[in-house]
């Protein structure tokens, strides 16, 4: 049987990456990570939306790998904020803040809102690309609706989610658990997107360089 051609996740984080391994633990391609080809280089994140991001470093490190590549961008953007944080969710508190520290400071913004103005989403572009010439193949979207909570709850997942309040539900996403999350979150829903993508790309005549 023919080897299965590799599929880049353009991440250096071992959690992120074993994430996607099981989201797309059915897609028809062998998935290995950045730190698995020893890429190590960092690409600004110099565009204004998700999908911006995502494609110029899916990209970037496909032309770095010669690989098939796989890139994403994710934040939260909330109504009440003209949906900042946005590209910005994880600097806008300052490079060096902590998950505790963001949303400790989103809940001051917040303060004395009442929940239907506290509506946010957590958003997730998905970008593939393959090696120059070929370039960007395709981008997909997942989000992920919600409202902000007045009080973190939860331990569990990472970032926003313990104040990220799921109305259907009933819970944030602090309280859930890995599985739960992942059968719901933006970036399994982008994930899903990307499935079909990856399928017709497994039997096209796409080879690296």
């Amino acid at each position: 049987m023919a080897q299965r051609q590799r599929l880049v996740i353009a991440t250096t984080s071992a959690d992120k990456a074993r994430e996607y391994r099981q989201l797309l633990a059915n897609a028809p391609f062998a998935l290995t990570s950045l730190s698995d080809v020893g890429v190590t280089y960092d690409v600004p994140e110099t565009g204004q939306t998700f999908a911006e991001n995502a494609t110029l470093k899916a990209r970037v490190y496909a032309e770095l790998t010669g690989l098939l590549t796989l890139a994403d961008d994710s934040g939260l953007e909330v109504d009440a904020l003209d949906g900042a944080p946005g590209v910005y969710s994880k600097r806008w508190a300052g490079d060096d803040a902590t998950d505790a520290m963001r949303n400790r400071l989103l809940l001051e913004r917040l303060s004395g809102l009442p929940d239907v103005q506290r509506g946010a989403r957590y958003r997730c572009a998905i970008a593939i690309a393959a090696p120059p010439p070929r370039g960007l193949i395709g981008v997909v979207e997942g989000v992920f609706e919600g409202r902000i909570a007045r009080e973190p709850v939860g331990q569990g997942g990472f970032g926003y989610d313990p104040i990220f309040f799921v109305p259907e539900q009933g819970r944030t996403v602090g309280e859930m658990s890995a599985e739960e999350k992942d059968a719901i979150s933006h970036r399994a829903r982008a994930a899903r997107a990307a499935l079909p993508l990856l399928e017709r790309l497994a039997s096209d005549e796409f080879s690296p360089r």
